[in-house]
C-alpha cells in the first residue's frame, strides 16, 4: 500500500499503525474525514478482495470510513497514476501490487509515474501466492504429465492470464521457460474474474491465478490444482505441493499487497516504509529480465 510522495510523518505513523494491526495512539488527529483507498484492478479480483477487507479493518482501527474506489485500466497504471498525483495528505491511498510497482515499469514504454519517486510505501504487509491449475477435463493430472503432454503437443494448449504483461502472464512465461521451453498459447483477459469463468468452463486449459480467487475454485472442485507458485506451501492449502518441490526448481511467482491469511495470503507485518521501498527495488530488478525475455511490451 502506498501514498503519493509528499506527506506528513503523522499520516505515515497513523496508517502504518493500522497496517500492522495496532491501534494508533499518539497520532489520533488523523484521520478526521473518510479516506479513499484506490484499487487499480477490477472488482471481484484478488486485489479488490483484499483491499476491501483491509479497508474495513483500517476503518475500524482508525475510526473513520475507508471508501474503496476501483480505478481500472492499463494494467493498474490508471489507478496508480491517479494516486501519484493526489494530494499527499494521507486521504488517498493506493493498494499497490507487483504490477503497478515492479512489472509495469519494464512493460510500458511510457510510464505516467515513477514507482519509487512518486510514492511513499506505508508497509508491505503480505504476499499472495499464485496457484497453477488445469480444467477438470485436462488429460494431465500432475506436473510431470502436464509438462510431457504440452511438450508432445506444441501450441495445442492454452493458458490464461489477467492481461498482457500481468503478473499471471509472467507466471506462465516463467513456467514455460523453467519447464524446458514449452510452447503454449497465451490468452489474456481483462482481469482474473473473466478469466476464471472461461477457466472453469474449459475454454482455456490452464492458468495461474492468485489464491484469493483460485483457492475457492480448487477447494470446490471447479478446477484441478497442480501446484503452488511459492517456495513454501500455502498455509491454508498445506496439502498442495509447491511447483519447486514437484521438480520445477527455482520457480516462484507471486503478487503482493495486503492481509487475509485465510485467502492464502501470507502476512508480513512490521515492514517499514524504508524496507518496503527496498523490496520494490528488488522486485523491479527481478521482473525486468523476465519481461524482456517474454517479449511483452505495451506502447
Amino acid at each position: 500500500m502506498a501514498i503519493s510522495r509528499t506527506t506528513r510523518a503523522a499520516v505515515l505513523a497513523s496508517i502504518v499503525a493500522a497496517l500492522t494491526l495496532a491501534p494508533a495512539q499518539a497520532e489520533d488527529a488523523f484521520p478526521t474525514k473518510p479516506v479513499r483507498m484506490v484499487i487499480p484492478f477490477a472488482a471481484g479480483g484478488p486485489t479488490d478482495i483484499v483491499g476491501r477487507v483491509m479497508g474495513a479493518k483500517m476503518g475500524e482501527l482508525l475510526g473513520q470510513q475507508f471508501v474503496i474506489e476501483d480505478r481500472t485500466g492499463a494494467g493498474g497504471n490508471i489507478g496508480a497514476d491517479f494516486v501519484s498525483k493526489a494530494a499527499g495528505d494521507g486521504y488517498t491511498l493506493l493498494m499497490s501490487t507487483v504490477s503497478t510497482h515492479a512489472i509495469n515499469p519494464g512493460l510500458y514504454k511510457k510510464m505516467p509515474y515513477d514507482p519509487i519517486r512518486d510514492f511513499t510505501p506505508l508497509g508491505r504487509v503480505g504476499v499472495t501466492p499464485t496457484l497453477l491449475g488445469v480444467t477438470n477435463s485436462f488429460p494431465a493430472t500432475d506436473l510431470k504429465s502436464l509438462i510431457a503432454l504440452v511438450k508432445a503437443n506444441p501450441g495445442k494448449y492454452s493458458f490464461g492470464s489477467s492481461g498482457v504483461g500481468s503478473i499471471l502472464h509472467l507466471c506462465g512465461e516463467e513456467f514455460k521457460s523453467l519447464a524446458g521451453g514449452l510452447e503454449m498459447t497465451h490468452v489474456p483477459y481483462r482481469g482474473s474474474a473473466p478469466m476464471d469463468v472461461d477457466w472453469v468452463a474449459g475454454q482455456i486449459q490452464m492458468a495461474f491465478d492468485a489464491t484469493p480467487t483460485a483457492m475457492p475454485l480448487a477447494k470446490s472442485g471447479k478446477i484441478r490444482p497442480i501446484g503452488a507458485g511459492m517456495k513454501t506451501r500455502i498455509k491454508s492449502m498445506p496439502e498442495l505441493p509447491t511447483l519447486d518441490e514437484l521438480g520445477l526448481k527455482g520457480y516462484e511467482c507471486y503478487t503482493w499487497n495486503v492481509i487475509l491469511e485465510v485467502a492464502g495470503i501470507t502476512p508480513t507485518p512490521g515492514s517499514t516504509p524504508q524496507q518496503s521501498t527496498e523490496f520494490i527495488k528488488t522486485e523491479l530488478a527481478k521482473w525486468a529480465p523476465i519481461i524482456a525475455k517474454s517479449g511483452a511490451h505495451i506502447d
